[in-house]
């Protein structure tokens, strides 16, 4: 009975030192580092079988009989890893040195090592086995006990017929049911702990969830804003663009009609002079139509690009005479060099280059009121890690009202101007530049910005050599 009665003061210990370390666990290394779990589950199941040693049965001056290796047990159970049960089977055994160094103590010692080396065989074989749960438990608890009883016939101090006739049949019995007892403990702590871990990567998962979803509305809202900004910008350029279609249109109707009523009573002067109105008129509304269907080609992705020679000297000459008379109606200066360096021939396409200068020309020459206007033909070097480029620059300069900084990415968007009176001051639908823009990428360029308010602009258009 006295075996008995020990075996349930270490049960009785067991289940305390569990329960508090499962409170321990929750409230403290629930989110340790996974290391951190091994080593604290380490130091209790040692620590907890050098209790059951403490209040252990002692028969004679130094055999102690107790439940020290049921840790090993819940261990192998619990945490099915070799190294961490030899660790812990040596740990306990080591901790029997505490009671002094005899012949029980050095049995002791080998007694759990052995176990500790058998659990590890055992949870190996419990990681990879298909059988039922419950049957791993039962083998589990049936070999440890009984190694433990081998080993104690071996090792043991206690005479084996003392111990086979007279203790075995009682604490090999009580051994098992209060195994199968915490067995059954930490079967419950293990699908708490599954619970708990179910929950934590549900709520992890709920947290990205919400997480994406606030990323996704944050996303929506902007694209809802681009929505709203692109049916305005698209409403102010139908506004804008029934204004320059009306305008020529006006004029070559009014001044055909004129002609045609009034044909006798005309001299040669005013019927040339209307003629040249209703040319300029016609010019006009051709450029609107080309840069719209440019626009087109450009976003359906079928504007040709024809790359030819292109004669440099030959540019300054072609704006020059294009520019000179509106320089001189508005009282502009105007200016065109080109540096020595620059090649005499490049491969690009000439009809499109010129486009480009043209409109950012005419946008200098729209925005400019006084002062002077120059394009400046040079060339740039660009070293790229081991790459060295070259580049020719055309840059448009004019001391006009100049662009906010916080506008400069958006004219060069389609149907964009600085400001919404931009179009109803100066005229103009806000295509040339984005038009511009998309061609130089088409020819391998680029075209910068360098403005301020009321400051002046430099439009550089970048070619590769």
């Amino acid at each position: 009975m006295e075996y008995l009665k020990i075996f349930f003061i270490n049960t009785a210990l067991l289940i305390t030192l569990a329960y508090l370390g499962n409170l321990i666990y929750k409230h403290t290394i629930t989110y340790a580092p996974e290391r951190i779990k091994k080593i604290s589950w380490v130091i209790l199941a040692i620590f907890a079988g050098w209790i059951s040693t403490v209040f252990g049965y002692r028969l004679g001056e130094h055999a102690i009989f107790d439940l020290r290796y049921v840790p090993l047990i819940i261990s192998t159970l619990a945490y099915p890893q070799p190294f961490i049960l030899i660790l812990i089977g040596a740990g306990i055994g080591i901790t029997r040195l505490t009671f002094g160094i005899n012949e029980a103590t050095v049995a002791g010692v080998l007694n759990l090592s052995i176990l500790g080396f058998v659990c590890a065989a055992l949870s190996l074989w419990v990681r990879r086995s298909n059988m039922a749960y419950w049957i791993k438990r039962l083998v589990v608890i049936l070999v440890v006990n009984l190694m433990n009883a081998v080993n104690i016939i071996a090792f043991g101090v206690v005479p084996d017929r003392m111990y086979i006739t007279d203790i075995m049949p009682i604490t090999l019995s009580a051994g098992l049911v209060l195994s199968l007892l915490f067995a059954m403990i930490i079967r419950d702590f293990q699908l708490d702990l599954l619970r708990n871990g179910q929950i934590i990567r549900a709520n992890e998962l709920l947290s990205a969830q919400t997480e994406e979803l606030h990323k996704n509305k944050i996303i929506l809202e902007e694209r809802a804003k681009q929505l709203t900004l692109a049916s305005q910008y698209k409403s102010e350029f139908l506004a804008t663009m029934s204004h320059e279609l009306r305008t020529p249109l006006n004029s070559v109707i009014n001044l055909s009609q004129l002609i045609e009523e009034n044909n006798d009573s005309l001299n040669g002067e005013e019927t040339k002079e209307y003629a040249g109105i209703i040319h300029r008129s016609g010019e006009d509304l051709l450029m609107l139509i080309n840069d719209i269907l440019d626009l087109s080609k450009v976003e359906a992705g079928k504007l040709d690009i024809n790359k030819e020679d292109l004669n440099v000297s030959e540019i300054p000459e072609l704006l020059t005479l294009q520019f000179s008379v509106a320089a001189r109606l508005k009282g502009l200066e105007f200016t065109v060099t080109l540096d020595s360096q620059v090649p005499e021939v490049i491969h690009s396409d000439p009809q499109r280059v010129q486009q480009i200068l043209r409109n950012l020309l005419s946008n200098a020459f729209k925005f400019t009121m006084e002062g002077h206007i120059s394009l400046n033909i040079r060339t740039f070097e660009q070293k790229e890690g081991a790459l060295q480029r070259r580049w020719i620059v055309f840059d448009v300069q004019d001391t006009g009202i100049g662009i906010a900084a916080e506008k400069h990415d958006i004219i060069f968007e389609a149907f964009q101007q600085a400001d919404a009176t931009i179009g109803r001051k100066y005229g103009g639908t806000g295509l040339g530049l984005s038009i511009s823009n998309d061609l130089a990428r088409l020819l391998g360029g680029f075209i910068t910005l360098h403005s301020e308010e009321k400051q002046g602009s430099r439009f550089s258009l970048y070619l590769p050599l």
